[in-house]
């Protein structure tokens, strides 16, 4: 199991937060404050140069942004040592259902650990929201192409079948 962190600014509405019911659930710890994330976690962000792949299975911990990417600063999050972008997935949350990379923060982390091989987890945290198993449904077969994948290189060439 891979322990997961959300980094919060409260830009969005509490009782619709993902991450606050993974936090209420035990399933998460939130910070906010970015110097507070480990150091060593692996950053989803989608303005990364490399895309999340199996080969990031080594990592100790997965951080997620869960802010508004106008105020974030980005100086903050740039110099991260272990960042990666997500590949394409369609959201199925209830906010951006059907729209490509614009994923709930629970969504993201879910897609993280079934790239990296953690299906239950991934199931696990999913099950916290009412629409969880829809995103998995949706997604079914890039998720299962990308988890396949040897390494980054090979997760956007997958991707490029979709775009």
């Amino acid at each position: 199991m891979i322990p997961l962190y959300a980094f919060r600014d409260n830009s969005c509405d509490p009782r619709k937060c993902t991450v606050k019911k993974l936090e209420k659930a035990g399933l998460l710890k939130i910070f906010n404050r970015i110097p507070q994330i480990p150091r060593n976690s692996l950053l989803l962000d989608p303005t990364a140069e490399q895309a999340l792949s199996p080969a990031d299975r080594f990592v100790k911990s997965i951080t997620v942004l869960d802010c508004s990417w106008v105020v974030l600063d980005t100086g903050k999050v740039s110099s991260w040592r272990i960042r990666r972008a997500l590949p394409f997935l369609v959201a199925a949350n209830p906010v951006n259902f059907g729209k490509p990379c614009t994923l709930s923060s629970v969504e993201a982390l879910a897609a993280a650990l079934f790239i990296m091989g953690e299906k239950e987890q991934a199931a696990s945290i999913l099950s916290k929201v009412n629409w969880g198993v829809r995103f998995l449904e949706v997604n079914e077969e890039p998720l299962d192409l990308y988890s396949k994948a040897k390494d980054s290189t090979e997760v956007v060439e997958i991707q490029a079948t979709y775009l």
